[in-house]
Formats: structure tokens, sequence, C-alpha cells
């Protein structure tokens, strides 16, 4: 591991969150003698980010911890268009009315892990709408476009992927590296910014950005990106069989956000305490020494914690209140997620992919074949079966041992 003498970039390290660095011992002697205000873009594709983005908000937020200054750039601009980074096929592209509903949703997630405010080391949140909408496009292509060259464009590997697979790659993408190098140039002017932070699939927009600071004001600024981060079963983070693990408490259910880190694989376990909790590295180091089944109160630890960071610690309480009720003392806690079924009968598999227990209606045939569907904990085999409910007792339904809902009048 690179000794580094900044606390931020120690932070980083020590924590896991560094794969790459432009210049490190510039950045590291930088981040000594003043507050570096550096940024992440986030595109409003949806009312919530997920878990998927967790990295990116966490690297923001020991910035901030750090002493240094958390931008949060909203890409109301690039957003119109999306990033086409080791994408398959292009964007379903956003109305501006939509992109801002967005924004100002996505907002309310950074205020749970970050302070805003007007001090030196308070983070901002910024939208590039702000002079993306207002550039014109020939001089822009004469002040900026000079400085890019297609060659090298297409050697990135986001461009290459789709070109070598034959996938489509329309002249509007291709324009969004251009575009968010350009953001990293805007910001240096508006507000100082020095660094620029994102996934490793960044790191080939990052360094474009930088070169066009360089070319056209002289300035120095950096890249930082992180590692790509992967299940212990080679999994993507935040994508479950049932769907994308949404930050924001209207597309998920709190217990179903605890039970997601809960069910963390053993060998994950210590990595992600590491990136996703603010507990000290001692105890990290405790708790993933734990073995056999104590490593279980690991887990409990991690899902408490980083369920209290983001949806806050009476949440978390509830949540793990919920799980004890339906794992340990064979109850139904309160927290699980719940259907109201207004006339009082529904079929099983709708009901199944309606609490989001299956992705979809074939996957909820095929787990009823298996035997892995109950209700009230007797198993249902049979995937005509229609859930009748009294108005008195909900009914609980559940997909193998750790996905549960209840069915209500």
């Amino acid at each position: 591991m690179t000794e580094f003498r900044s606390d931020l970039l120690r932070l980083l390290s020590s924590r896991g969150y560094i794969h790459q660095v432009t210049d490190a011992a510039a950045l590291d002697a930088l981040a000594q003698k003043q507050v570096v205000p550096g940024y992440i873009g986030f595109d409003p594709t949806a009312p919530s980010l997920h878990v998927g983005s967790l990295v990116q908000i966490m690297l923001l937020r020991r910035m901030q911890q750090a002493g240094h200054k958390p931008i949060v750039v909203m890409g109301g601009g690039t957003g119109k268009i999306g990033d086409p980074s080791f994408k398959d096929e292009a964007r379903r592209l956003l109305t501006g009315d939509i992109i801002a509903e967005n924004v100002a949703s996505i907002r309310r997630i950074f205020e749970r892990f970050l302070t805003f405010g007007d001090g030196p080391t308070d983070a901002i949140m910024v939208d590039n709408a702000e002079w993306l909408d207002r550039l014109e496009y020939i001089p822009f292509l004469r002040d900026v476009g000079q400085h890019f060259s297609i060659n090298r464009m297409l050697s990135f590997d986001s461009v290459k992927l789709r070109l070598d697979r034959e996938q489509s790659l329309s002249f509007l993408e291709f324009n969004y590296m251009i575009l968010q190098a350009y953001d990293f140039l805007e910001l240096s002017r508006r507000v100082g910014c020095r660094l620029q932070m994102g996934g490793s699939d960044q790191w080939g927009n990052i360094v474009n950005g930088i070169e066009l600071a360089r070319r056209m004001d002289g300035t120095e600024v950096y890249g930082v990106t992180t590692p790509l981060i992967t299940t212990a079963d080679g999994g993507k983070m935040g994508k479950t069989m049932a769907g994308a693990v949404w930050l924001h408490e209207d597309q998920l259910p709190h217990f179903d956000y605890w039970q997601f880190w809960r069910n963390t694989h053993d060998a994950d376990v210590g990595r992600f305490l590491r990136l996703f909790t603010d507990l000290p590295l001692d105890e990290i180091t405790r708790l993933e020494a734990l073995q056999g089944a104590e490593i279980n109160e690991a887990k409990k630890i991690l899902a408490d914690e980083a369920t209290a960071m983001c949806r806050g610690r009476g949440a978390a309480a509830v949540a793990a209140a919920t799980a004890r009720a339906t794992f340990e003392e064979g109850g139904a806690g309160e927290a699980l997620p719940k259907l109201q079924v207004a006339d009082g009968r529904i079929p099983i598999v709708v009901a199944l992919t309606s609490l989001a227990l299956a992705a979809s209606n074939g996957e909820a045939r095929r787990k009823i074949a298996e035997g892995a569907v109950r209700l009230n904990d007797i198993v249902v085999r049979d995937d005509k079966y229609e859930v009748v409910l009294d108005q008195e007792e909900p009914v609980k339904i559940s997909l193998g041992k750790k996905r549960h809902g209840l069915l209500t009048r």
C-alpha cells in the first residue's frame, strides 16, 4: 500500500477506495496544504440512486471527513444525453421536467451523507445544465473540440466495447465524454475544483478533463478512481434477483434495505464495513475475524450501520426488530413490505411479483415449483393458487428463508 502523508489519501487508501490516482504525489502534497474541492457527477436518470452509487457517495463523505470540500454535480445537462460508458445500448432520453424532478428527489439522499452550507468544507450541489445548456455549438467546437483526438477517444474501453460488439454508438452519446471533460474545466473556473473522482470506468473521461484544464487554462487538476465493487460470488454490487437496491425508501422499504446488507457474503463483511460505515478500523478488524455463526453478528452490525446512515437510526432499529421477529421468533415484523389487496383475493404469482419477492412471473412460477414459496410458513406448490384474505389477519408470504412480505385487506 502506498504511504500517503495527507489525511485525505490516507483515509481513502486505508478504507479501500483507491484504484488509480493521477499524479498521486502532487495531489498528496496539495491536500496537505489546502482544502481541496473535489467532485463526482451523478446523472439523474431516476428519482433515486441505488447502492451501485454508494461508493461514490461515501467517497464524497470521506472527503468531508478529511477536511476537504465535496461537490455533488447533478447531470441535468449530460443527463439529457446519457453516459454510454460500458452500456450495451443508448439510454432512454428524458425530458427536462423529469430530470428536474429527479434532481430534487436525489438531493434528499445526499443531505443524509453530507453537510451542506457556505463554509470552506461544506458540500455544495451544482447542476451542469447551468453551463451546458448555454453552450453555442460553433464556438464550443472551435474553442473546446480542437483539444480532443478522435483516434484517442476511439481507444477508450467504454467506446471500444460498443464498437467491438458492433452495437450502435450515436454521435449524441459520443459527445458525452467531451461534455464531462468540459464540466471539470468549468468547475475549476467557477469553484476552484481540483479533483474529479469516479468509478474505474470513468478513468478515460477524467483524464480528458485533466488534459483539457491544462491545455486551456494551464490549471493542474487531478483524478481518483475507485475499484469496481463486486461481491464475493462475482456479482455486481447493488443488484439482486428482485432488482436494484434503491437508496430512497420511496423505492425500497427500510426492511429490504437492511436485509440486503444482512445478506452480505462472509468474505465481503470486512470490505463493506470499511467502505459503507464509519466504524473505526480496529473495530472492523475485530468483526471481520469472527468465525462460523459469529460472523452473522458482524453482518447485523453492517446492516444496522449502513441503514442508519442512509435511512436513519430509527429505521435501522425497526428493520432489525422485524428481522428478529421474522427469523428468530417465527413471527412477522411490522416493517415487512406490505401489499394491500382490496378485494381480498390475489393470485400467488401476482403477489410475489407485486411485493418484488420475484422479478417476473416466470421466476415466481419456478420458485413455486421448487417448493421455495410459503404462505404463513406452509409450502405452496400450485402456481395457480389464489390467496384469500380475511379482514383481520394479514398473510405472510415468503420466498426462501430470507425474503418475506405481508398481504393485507
